[in-house]
């Protein structure tokens, strides 16, 4: 069976979903091709995964007709505390607090489950008449002409033709390494214990990320007495914790935790992962564009990734739903370098911010821990400088894509 369709998408996560969703919008056929299964991508259990959504991403989800499946079990973020400090050490006298009520738009963010957030965007994909989605299927090899592309897939295809192939495949995108697109970047020393906690004190839709020597502790509020951990450690002291059991496991983390939530126990699973930051040299060649991690893999000090990932995808659904209106065609590298231009130079520069936060706050250095205390009290004294932080960390700055209006 071979299949044709305006676009290929080849990774069916949530980037590749909503990049289809998003190509739909506009009028666009697409195929995913995904080689995970469909099942998986609909199983409701509850694992501890959860994601924090910028506004500006949450407006995108309204625009696409998603958010209506999830608004009830999305978690408003109404306040975000930051502090710095290490076990054992003296608190910090200064924090820095965001309070929903500086921005006009309502909420800072949400945090939405994985959960739920997948099977909604699976039936949104089964459901959709321009997508075509092709569960446990990988592209085994490709060719590009004038034309459009061939792709040669092993599984519930023998081929898919397309004007334009994007890569959704994750980090390291081994279908942009065929097309030619090399990356840069480099290992951290830290990984990341994600997990999920119930807790006996209500967290007040507030968010805390907490910096240590030896990587950043961020508490995210779930629906309920519940919370996302995302929990930065060095690479040494992760691999003894990932070997402990759900007691131990928690002993280390209580001192790190605190108190202020009272009682704490874990749901769900545990997750790991080593940390790396990964940056595609270009997001372009002819007939091929990259979004999300497959363009830029970050570190999760912020939990920016997946935000700058649906800038991708909405600047790049609105570069070409523009040149097909003029009657270009849409997937030639002179148009798709107009989203390069738009989305390279922020999403590096994020990247690279980001990496330079982590090295500033992950370190138990005298001087710079001084400094760096002293530079959140006077971020939070000044109305506006933090509320320019607000801005950005809502994603309502700089040049936003129709969708995210």
């Amino acid at each position: 069976m071979t299949i044709s369709s305006d676009i290929a998408i080849v990774g069916g996560g949530l980037s590749g979903a909503l990049m289809a969703l998003s190509c739909s919008h506009y009028g666009f056929s697409v195929c995913v091709i995904d080689a995970g299964t469909a099942a998986i991508q609909k199983t409701p259990n509850f694992d501890g995964r959860s994601y924090a959504m910028a506004h500006s991403s949450v407006k995108m989800l309204i625009t696409l007709g998603v958010w209506p499946d999830i608004k009830k079990t999305a978690q408003p973020i109404l306040d975000i505390r930051i502090s710095d400090g290490a076990i054992g050490d003296y608190p910090s006298p200064f924090m820095l607090h965001f309070d929903h009520h500086d921005l006009e738009d309502g909420p800072l963010g949400y945090m939405l489950e994985d959960r739920i957030l997948r099977p909604s965007l699976q039936k949104q994909l089964e459901n959709n008449d321009f997508v075509t989605y092709l569960d446990q299927s990988r592209v085994v090899s490709h060719k590009i002409s004038s034309a459009g592309v061939n792709l040669r897939v092993k599984g519930k295809a023998e081929a898919v033709r397309a004007k334009l192939v994007i890569s959704a495949d994750g980090r390291n995108s081994n279908f942009a390494k065929e097309a030619g697109i090399s990356y840069v970047g480099w290992r951290y020393l830290q990984t990341s214990q994600v997990c999920a906690l119930e807790h006996e004190k209500s967290h007040e839709a507030t968010a805390y990320q907490h910096f240590m020597p030896s990587g950043p502790l961020a508490i995210l509020p779930l629906r309920g007495n519940r919370c996302s951990i995302v929990w930065t450690e060095t690479t040494m002291n992760s691999s003894f914790i990932n070997k402990l059991d759900d007691d131990a496991y928690l002993e280390i983390l209580r001192p790190r935790f605190g108190d202020f939530l009272g009682e704490i126990k874990l749901v769900g699973k545990r997750f790991s992962y080593p940390l790396d930051i990964c940056i595609a040299k270009k997001f372009i060649v002819d007939r091929v564009a990259l979004i999300g991690d497959a363009a830029h893999g970050m570190h999760p000090i912020a939990g920016q990734g997946l935000n700058a990932g649906l800038r991708d995808i909405a600047a790049l659904s609105q570069v070409i739903k523009e040149a097909k209106e003029r009657g270009e065609d849409f997937a030639t590298e002179s148009v798709l370098y107009r989203y390069q231009e738009w989305r390279r130079f922020d999403s590096t520069a994020l990247s690279l911010a980001l990496d330079g936060f982590n090295t500033l706050f992950s370190n138990n250095i005298q001087f710079l821990k001084e400094a760096r205390r002293l530079g959140i009290g006077i971020v939070n004294k000044f109305p506006g400088l933090k509320r320019s932080l607000m801005i950005e960390a809502a994603g309502l700055s700089g040049d936003l894509p129709d969708l995210m209006h």
